[in-house]
């Protein structure tokens, strides 16, 4: 979308619903856009009246409710804001039309990063989630109409699948190099007076430009000390999203100003070309742009010029063919036998069913999710090698060798082969694929405990039935 801003700016403020990854219950009230359609610049300058409005505060109060999520500094929980909001709502809409609220400090929280490292999140009060998302819904129609067609990070309507078929589509249509850009600790590094200049384009209400500036600017508390914040926008805050596109989408009007071909989630950023020689050059000029206009700087060590089978965007991966296929990345796959492993180890001495139940919200999440990818031999060795993970589990529960012979025989083995099995000395892993482990607790076995396979989900999520 390359139209101006200003030119957009009544389909944006008359948009009544859409904001972050879901639409449903993101717009201004109804009579603040009704009134937004007629007077569109009164409207920017008026903003606030449209965050307090009745209709759009009980949207945001709902979205935070069915969000849930855990307290901030002072300890009040998500159940408790629509008793707090009866008693001291009309003070809080006073501090905030008349531009005197203050946010409190948010809770630090680190949490492991897939590829190693930690990503630091900021946890806002519940009281300052629910004003951030009354302001995300005001704010989200301004900007929306405005972002790129290859932007599809945190936006209504569009999704991770769609980024990753419509990179699948340029590879095959002959880009086939992929200049793969990882910002380095993006959301720690966003520089405050570059982000502020860019919201400032479409909103000219004050109090809503010194309210953003706060949020940016409150302090993190992190091991009972608080510390001020002089860049970045930490994760956990419903405007972190907005603000993010916000600032990157820059970076979109530029890679489309120079004709790329490219796809961007949040700040994963791939741009697709025809050979090594030109993505070198689209990497030294886009890293040049990124330093020099919005002051954030490059991860040298995970970016770079590659095939896009050799590299990962948003878990996928893709074959070398004309007509590429969608593959689970084999990272991801690593990353997901790590985690079932460590669900595997919590759960030792567990009943075998249970350990099965923990898993199911996994496989259904992973198949889900993966239900775009096209080469099946990833799930067809992930479904064994977690029924060889349930067998060894039972291995090693029988432990003594008279009751590993006694059950092998009650699941229909001969005696001869029940105590040659129970007494071959191996262990569990082995155990797990020899051949009467397999016949004593087949495939049918484990479906009739529940077990999922992602086989069969990601057929089920394919053909939609």
């Amino acid at each position: 979308m390359n139209g101006e801003a200003e030119g957009r700016h009544e389909k944006a403020a008359a948009m009544p619903e859409g904001t972050g990854r879901n639409p449903e219950g993101a717009g201004c009230g109804a009579s603040s856009m009704a009134t937004a359609r007629g007077h569109c610049g009164q409207e920017r300058r008026d903003l606030m009246e449209a965050v307090v409005e009745r209709g759009n505060m009980e949207r945001a109060l709902k979205r935070v409710m069915s969000n849930k999520g855990v307290p901030g500094v002072d300890g009040m929980r998500v159940e408790d804001l629509r008793g707090w909001l009866t008693r001291n709502w009309p003070a809080l809409k006073e501090a905030l039309l008349s531009g005197e609220y203050q946010p409190q400090a948010v809770k630090g929280v680190e949490i492991p990063k897939s590829g190693g490292g930690v990503r630091q999140l900021g946890i806002p009060t519940v009281v300052d989630r629910l004003i951030q998302q009354a302001m995300h819904q005001v704010l989200s129609p301004l900007f929306e109409p405005g972002f790129s067609e290859s932007s599809y990070g945190f936006r209504p309507g569009r999704s991770a699948h769609q980024a990753v078929l419509k990179a699948r589509d340029y590879v095959s249509e002959g880009h086939r190099w992929v200049v793969d850009m990882d910002l380095e600790k993006f959301f720690d590094r966003v520089n405050h007076d570059v982000l502020m200049a860019r919201v400032a384009r479409r909103v000219r209400d004050k109090r809503i430009l010194r309210l953003i500036r706060r949020y940016l600017q409150a302090g993190l508390l992190q091991g009972g000390v608080e510390s001020q914040r002089v860049e970045g926008t930490p994760q956990g805050g419903p405007l972190s999203p907005l603000l993010s596109n916000i600032l990157l989408d820059d970076l979109d009007k530029e890679l489309e100003r120079r004709g790329h071909a490219f796809c961007r989630y949040a700040d994963d950023c791939n741009i697709y070309v025809r050979t090594r020689r030109s993505g070198e050059r689209v990497m030294a000029g886009v890293r040049r742009y990124l330093e020099e206009r919005l002051k954030l700087r490059v991860n040298e060590a995970k970016s770079g010029v590659h095939r896009p089978w050799e590299r990962k965007f948003l878990g996928y991966s893709m074959t070398w063919h004309k007509k590429p296929r969608l593959k689970v990345a084999p990272a991801v796959e690593t990353r997901f036998r790590s985690t079932v492993r460590k669900l595997f180890r919590e759960g030792r001495g567990r009943r075998l069913k249970d350990t099965i139940v923990t898993l199911k919200p996994k496989l259904l999440g992973f198949a889900a999710y993966f239900r775009l990818a096209e080469v099946k031999g990833t799930f067809e060795k992930l479904d064994e090698w977690l029924r060889h993970k349930l067998r060894a589990i039972i291995w090693r529960q029988w432990k003594r060798v008279h009751t590993r012979a006694r059950n092998l025989m009650q699941r229909g083995l001969d005696e001869e082969r029940a105590w040659k099995s129970a007494t071959n000395g191996r262990g569990p892993w082995w155990n797990s694929r020899a051949s009467h482990m397999n016949q004593a607790f087949p495939v049918k076995y484990f479906d009739n405990m529940g077990l999922l396979s992602l086989q069969r989900l990601i057929c089920k999520f394919q053909c939609g039935t």
